[in-house]
């Protein structure tokens, strides 16, 4: 038997997608899907491309890795697990590993169905919360994988399983969504480029998404808020912007306009008011939403103008469902590939995340259940 993905209720579609039939499109960190299957063997049909950077994907079994690769080019067809036994429910989930591809608009992932011949699927039990997490490199996933002195910057080194973010929803029993660019920030990016600021995108599905196909796939489709209202939002924003302080300014191609971050008192006050109005927005999408400021992973020189933005917005707005979440900064020990925070640095940030959202939100800390 084979259908596709919207054929198939009991399936749980992981991460922000746009409004489609038939194929589903995956943009970002950790979107997938999810099911509880009976069967003896699965199969997974894929479509891929990419002009620079391939899309990897991650499959856990029952709460434990299985596998990971890269999809190919095309149209193609991959078993999941097989000689299982028949009867028996299996947990399965698929990630994708690769955060939306900026630089490259050919970058696509998409699950045209499953297929099998025995056994079927079962309900998933109701996550307890859901959680969305905003940020970049770090949010994405890049450097959990891979050697600690590699430095190319390819798609084989992001993934979403040692993942601060996946590791805190499992632990809290709760569905996620990430929202993530590598090099981008709040004011600019790393590179003080002003384009490249995460929240412009941040009421489309995947704004960020460059071409007429991703256009085309619902990238620029409004994201619908109500249908999945969070519980928490997590913005850890702030890593770019600092290094951009150290950078050279900027200009626009187009105006020879130029655009420079530095740490001047005047420049300081504007980004703790674009935190408060970073919060403001994220209000006004997520009015049940406790909001976090989380920061501090690959360092903390902004942390007390972060802070300040978030005390801002509170003391100008009288919300008081938010706050500024310090997280464990990564040390040589705790480094992964690229310099970025390695597996157990997010494993740190999550048990600090966890043990926070578990209290704040009425939620003890649970384990990822299996079937």
């Amino acid at each position: 038997m084979r259908q596709s993905i919207d054929q198939i209720p009991q399936i749980r579609i992981l991460g922000r997608h746009p409004r489609a039939e038939g194929a589903l499109t995956l943009f970002y960190t950790a979107s997938g899907i999810e099911c509880a299957f009976t069967g003896s063997e699965l199969w997974l049909e894929l479509r891929g491309d990419y002009g620079r950077y391939e899309p990897w994907i991650t499959v856990e079994l029952n709460g434990a890795f299985l596998s990971r690769f890269p999809v190919a080019k095309g149209e193609s067809r991959v078993c999941l697990f097989r000689g299982m036994t028949c009867g028996r429910a299996k947990r399965v989930r698929v990630l994708k590993d690769v955060q939306a591809m900026f630089d490259d608009p050919e970058h696509l992932l998409q699950i045209l169905g499953l297929s099998w011949e025995d056994g079927g699927f079962l309900p998933l039990p109701e996550p307890k919360l859901r959680l969305e997490f905003i940020g970049d490199s770090i949010t994405s996933g890049e450097g959990t994988i891979g050697a600690r002195e590699e430095t190319d910057w390819i798609s084989a080194f992001f993934s979403a399983r040692e993942h601060y973010a996946r590791i805190t929803a499992d632990a809290l029993d709760a569905q996620w969504r990430i929202l993530s660019q590598s090099g981008w920030g709040i004011l600019s990016g790393w590179d003080n480029n002003p384009r490249h600021r995460v929240m412009d995108s941040y009421d489309r599905v995947c704004g960020l998404a460059q071409g007429e196909r991703n256009r085309a796939l619902g990238a620029d489709q409004p994201n619908d808020f109500a249908a999945w209202p969070a519980d928490a939002v997590i913005v850890n924003l702030g890593t770019n912007d600092a290094g951009a302080m150290g950078n050279p300014p900027w200009t626009g191609p187009e105006t020879g306009s130029s655009f420079c971050q530095r740490k001047t008192p005047g420049h300081l006050r504007r980004l703790e008011q674009e935190v408060a109005e970073i919060l403001k927005t994220l209000r006004s999408r997520n009015p049940r939403a406790l909001l976090v400021w989380a920061y501090g992973m690959l360092g903390d020189d902004l942390a007390p103008t972060l802070r300040a933005g978030v005390e801002r917005y509170s003391r100008e707005t009288g919300d008081g469902r938010v706050c500024f979440l310090p997280l464990p900064g990564a040390v040589e020990q705790t480094l992964g590939a690229r310099e970025h925070p390695g597996p157990e640095n997010h494993r740190q940030a999550a048990a600090v995340l966890t043990a926070f959202l578990g209290e704040a939100l009425g939620q003890g800390n649970q384990p990822f259940r299996s079937l």
